[in-house]
This record gives C-alpha cells, sequence and structure tokens, in this order.
C-alpha cells in the first residue's frame, strides 16, 4: 500500500532500522521491538505515583483493577496510533493537519505543545524530587540539574534509534528491578492481590482517585510519539507485510505496556502492603512515601530504590516528551527547527514555571504543581483521542485497514469515559480555583476558557463527520499544474569560497563539471590571521602574502582551462565576508568544500557551511 513520504516524521531516523525478514520468527518481532517501550516509559512517569500511592494508601489492593482497565485501555489507543503511523505513513499531528481547518489545527498545535510541556513539568519535578530525597539537594538545585540532560538526548539521538531504544529497555528494566525488590521486602498479600482485580468501588472517595487514576493513565503526547516512531521500520509496503508489521507492533506494545502496568501496580501494592495495613490511609506524597518506606519496612533499602526509581522514571520520560514536541512542531505547522533548540525550549517551560512556584510559594507548592501538570494533561486528552478515532475508522484513507465496527465502538466508548472522567476532573480542579482565589476576573477568564474547550471538542467530534465527503484543502505544496516553468538563466557570476585545505579539490571539480558557460568565475580566500583577529581589518601580513600566492595558483590552473576568472582575498570573519562579497558583487552562485568534520570539531573549528546557507539569499552548492 503506498503512502506519501514527502514529508517524513521525525526525518533523522525515519525507516533506519531494516526489519528482519529470514525464517526465526523471533528475530522478526525482536526487530520491531521499541517504539512501545519509548511509549511505555510515559505512563510510569513520577505524575502516575501520586494517584497509585493514593489509591494503595486509602483503598489496599481494592482499585487494582482500575489500573489493569486503564492499561487496556491504552494498549487499545496506543494499537491505534501504531496502525496510523505503519498503513498511512502519517503521525497523528500530520493526519490531524489533513483532516481540520487549518486555524483548528493552529489550536490542537497549542494544546498538544502545552500538554508536552505539562508533562515534562511533571518528570522535572519528579527527578527533583527524587535528587532531593537521596541525596539531600534543594529541590531548586534539582530543577536545574534535570537541565542537563537536555544533552543526554542529543547524545542518544546520534548514536542512532536502536541505542535510544536499548537505553530506554534498560531504563525501565532497572525501574522494574527496583520495585521487584521493594515487593520482596514488603511481602504483600497475593490472594487479597487477586481479590484486588475484582471490580469494586467502596465508596466516593474510591472513584474520585479512580478517575485520577485513569485519567493520569493515558498520555496524550504519547498517541502523537507512537505514529511516529513505529516509521523508524523499514518495512515493505504490500498487504502481507502491512498486516505483520501491525501485529508485531501490537505484540511490541502489550509486553512494553504490561511492564509499565507492574510498576504502577507495583507501587499502589506497596502503599497497600506497608501504608494501608499499619493504617496510614493519608500518604500521597512522594516525599511521605520515601521517609516512611525505610522506617516501615526496617531497611533504608526501601527508601534509596524508591528514590533511585523516581530519578530514572524522571529521566527516562523526558527523552519521549522531546520527541513528542519535535512531531507536533513539524506536523502541525511544517516547521522544523534544531533538535537542541527545541530541546531547550521544551525543558525551559517546564523548568521556569517550576523554579517561580518554588521561588514565590516554597517547596511545599511542588505537590500541587504536580498535580496542577495532571489536569493539563487530561484537559488535552480527548483532542489527541478523538482525532485518532476518525483517522484509523476512514475506510477512503487507510482501505482494509480500516479498524473493523466493533473496534470503533469500543474505542469511542473508551474516547467517551476518557472525556467525561477528565473534564469532570478539571471541572471540579476549576471549581475549587474558583472558590479559592474568589476573584471575579480569574473566574471570567477559566469560565471562558472552559466553553472555548467545549466548542473545540465538540468541533473536533462532528467536523469530520460533517466534512467526510469533503475534502479539506492542505496548503502544502502548490499543484503542480499551477507552477510555471521558463527556460533558466545562466549563472553569470560564480563564487568559489576555496579554504586551502583537501575540501578545495572538490570545489574546483564542481566547475570542471558545470564548464565553461560564458559566466564569470570569482575565487576568494578569508584570511584569519592573528593580525586579522586582532586588528579586524586588512592586512599584508606574511599569511595574507602567502594565501595571495596561493590563491593565484588556482587562477592560473582554471584561466588555462579556458575560464574567465577574477579573484579577491577577504578577512577576518569567515561568513561575513564570504556574505559581504557575494552581495558586493552580485553573486548568483555559491561553491563551497564540506568541511568533513562534526560534532566537538564544529564547536572547536566552527560551523562554516551551515551558517552560510541561512546568511546569503542565493543558491548554494556543497561540493562532497
Amino acid at each position: 500500500m503506498p503512502h506519501n513520504n514527502s514529508h517524513k516524521s521525525l526525518d533523522d531516523v525515519h525507516e533506519s532500522v531494516h526489519v528482519y525478514k529470514g525464517k526465526s520468527r523471533f528475530k522478526r518481532i525482536i526487530s520491531f521491538v521499541g517504539p512501545a517501550y519509548l511509549i511505555s516509559v510515559g505512563y510510569m512517569d513520577p505524575g502516575n505515583w501520586a494517584t497509585d500511592l493514593a489509591g494503595g494508601s486509602a483503598f489496599g489492593y481494592t482499585l487494582l483493577w482500575v489500573l489493569l482497565m486503564s492499561n487496556l485501555m491504552a494498549l487499545l489507543l496506543q494499537s491505534l496510533s501504531a496502525r496510523l503511523g505503519i498503513v498511512r505513513g502519517r503521525d497523528l499531528a500530520q493526519a490531524n493537519r489533513e483532516t481540520y481547518p487549518k486555524r483548528m489545527n493552529y489550536v490542537l498545535y497549542f494544546l498538544a505543545e502545552i500538554a508536552i510541556a505539562a508533562c515534562d513539568l511533571a518528570e522535572v519535578l519528579g527527578m527533583a524530587i527524587g535528587l532531593n530525597l537521596l541525596f539531600g539537594i534543594d529541590l531548586i538545585w534539582g530543577v536545574l540539574i534535570s537541565f542537563v540532560d537536555t544533552f543526554l538526548l542529543l547524545y542518544l539521538q546520534k548514536l542512532g534509534m536502536r541505542k535510544m531504544e536499548l537505553f530506554i529497555v534498560g531504563t525501565i528494566a532497572l525501574i522494574g528491578g527496583c520495585f521487584l525488590i521493594e515487593m520482596f521486602l514488603a511481602k504483600p498479600d497475593m490472594v487479597q492481590v487477586a481479590k484486588g482485580f475484582i471490580p469494586s468501588l467502596p465508596n466516593g472517595a474510591a472513584l474520585y482517585i479512580a478517575i485520577g487514576i485513569i485519567g493520569a493513565t493515558v498520555m496524550p503526547h504519547n498517541l502523537y510519539l507512537h505514529s511516529a516512531l513505529v516509521q523508524t521500520r523499514k518495512i515493505p509496503r504490500d498487504s502481507e507485510s502491512i498486516k505483520k508489521a501491525i501485529k508485531y507492533n501490537f505484540i511490541d506494545s502489550a509486553v512494553a505496556l504490561n511492564m509499565a502496568f507492574f510498576v504502577n501496580a507495583a507501587i499502589l501494592i506497596l502503599a497497600a502492603s506497608v501504608f494501608h495495613k499499619n493504617g496510614l490511609h493519608q500518604v500521597a506524597d512522594l516525599e511521605d512515601a520515601y521517609h516512611l518506606l525505610g522506617g516501615m519496612l526496617g531497611t533504608a533499602w526501601a527508601s534509596k530504590l524508591f528514590a533511585i526509581a523516581l530519578i530514572l522514571a524522571g529521566q527516562s520520560s523526558t527523552i519521549t516528551g522531546t520527541l513528542a514536541g519535535q512531531i507536533v512542531m513539524e506536523g502541525y505547522l511544517r516547521l522544523r527547527i534544531s533538535p537542541l533548540l527545541r530541546r531547550l525550549i521544551t525543558r525551559l517551560l517546564a523548568i521556569v514555571p517550576a523554579i517561580l512556584v518554588i521561588l514565590w510559594a516554597g517547596e511545599s507548592k511542588v505537590g500541587e504543581l504536580l498535580i496542577f501538570s495532571q489536569v493539563i494533561l487530561s484537559m488535552q486528552l480527548a483532542f489527541a483521542v478523538i482525532p485518532l478515532i476518525h483517522v484509523v475508522s476512514d475506510k477512503q484513507k487507510m482501505g482494509e485497514f480500516a479498524i473493523k465496527p466493533t473496534v470503533i465502538v469500543l474505542s469511542w466508548l473508551i474516547a467517551i469515559i476518557i472525556a467525561l472522567l477528565n473534564f469532570k476532573l478539571v471541572y471540579e480542579e476549576v471549581t475549587t480555583w474558583i472558590k479559592e482565589f474568589d476573584n471575579i476576573f480569574l473566574t471570567i477568564f477559566l469560565l471562558t476558557m472552559s466553553l472555548g474547550l467545549l466548542v473545540l471538542l465538540m468541533m473536533t467530534v462532528f467536523y469530520p463527520l460533517l466534512m467526510k465527503h469533503k475534502p479539506v484543502a492542505i496548503e502544502v505544496h502548490a499543484n503542480f499544474e499551477d507552477l510555471t516553468f521558463n527556460a533558466a538563466d545562466k549563472f553569470s557570476k560564480i563564487l568559489l569560497a576555496l579554504d586551502f585545505s583537501p575540501s578545495d579539490e572538490k570545489v574546483i571539480n564542481q566547475v570542471l563539471r558545470i564548464g565553461n558557460t560564458g559566466g564569470q568565475f570569482l575565487l576568494t580566500h578569508v584570511v584569519e590571521s592573528a593580525t586579522v583577529k586582532y586588528t579586524g581589518a586588512i592586512t599584508d601580513d606574511f599569511e595574507a602574502r602567502n594565501d595571495l600566492l596561493q590563491l593565484e595558483k588556482y587562477v592560473s590552473f582554471l584561466r588555462e582551462k579556458g575560464f574567465e576568472v577574477s579573484y579577491e582575498l577577504t578577512y577576518n570573519d569567515r561568513v561575513e565576508a564570504i556574505k559581504n562579497l557575494v552581495e558586493r558583487e552580485s553573486v548568483d552562485l555559491l561553491i563551497v568544500g564540506s568541511h568533513g568534520h562534526t560534532g566537538l570539531k564544529d564547536i572547536v573549528f566552527g560551523e562554516t557551511v551551515n551558517k552560510l546557507r541561512h546568511a546569503v539569499k542565493i543558491p548554494v552548492l556543497i561540493a562532497q
């Protein structure tokens, strides 16, 4: 089944992993393993821990069935997200751009960015709390330390997709190992654990916590992320291969999300067997759990393992949040920025609110900020789930891979449950804020925002149904028929930027390939001697005279070949000097050699080529 990859999701890793095509079924499955593990860390991030602790300490093992139900709901939704990416080669943001009108997409993008920032905020706070508990580091310093993992993600991306997936799998294994030891120390009542999977709600308070568990489980950014990550696998586009890819990704999702379920269930079981059993029914703060665990289980390792798992959960979740941010920005806006800048923006959106709250209200308000981040996520969730169901149930776009009627009904039922529960949570929080602050302007603002979200929700549900037979105009490219092609003008002046390195050979070879078209070639070299660096002006020192002689050799060679050539030395800053020469001499084409270094050398020696591309307004030919 063909699909359009003119705008690839996560372009740098798109179809970068080749799937195994041999006879071994196990190896085939292993080649698909990975994307769901990056998703699963979002289901065990620090934002989920508070609801698990509250449920276990207040009601023992009773709410384990809620966790299981949430996990099954998440599995269905993530499988739909994976199906979208595999079949259509689109992530959810790209699919929404094709489904909804332009202005509505801007709003959906804005909500998605807020959700990602809220998720990152929970992870920053979780990591900071973990560092505070384990090492006694002040929360504000813990928040600032979390900024360092910005560069960890960039390093992992350079290593490749499989290395990143391996890192996440290792982190999940460590988190699971921590809680496995905690389970051994806590010695839970396995009979009561089994009974916890029988649905029951003792009272209204249990219902409230159950709503919190469900609301905190499914993460909206994971639906965007999964639809992109499955596209890292290079698969044949025939029907049978797509069916197998959907099947193997479902297996990957089932195993990975079950690991996330184990972690969440372990937190709830730990709270039930340690706190609830001993009459402590109000433990919901991470700090309280940490301080109580060591004393009640008789070993300091119980507390330390809890903090280590918390740090690991916060650390691993930040990676997926950044990737999701990249996906929604590129998918909705067609805007691609550098990974470093994207990471800095995401992390600053989380760190700044955390620091402001700590400085203004004190560390005691961090728990409330953590809850606030979950409310923000709850507000966004329906706006990711509903469009996803619309897209994967559309036979016109999905063909034979559109979901079956029974799955459609089940998906909509889950969407309704999630929307109602999350809006109930949001309603209760907004009502609390209105009563607490008692400010007419805040009340008007919150009510207006709530009404706006309700209208947007209705549009999200009904717009694709009303416009099913009327395709949305997608402003991606102009139609081929609308383009006008004229005979191309020849380049009248071509600038060759030489740096007297082996890359000059590539530049001159490009000139020989172009041939003598009657245009003029201008050769330049930027003098960067110590004198120039000091004075910032033209110099006649030894290096400049030597550079001039070298440049004249190139000129003589090209003149012998019949080219019309002039030359000029330029000075000091490479990019600025070449840019000024391009503008002054009305150059039509710039040819430069690739410098051949990356990473640390770019920082040491500079990154001329990339900066030049953005500095000049003419075509740039990079001789490789």
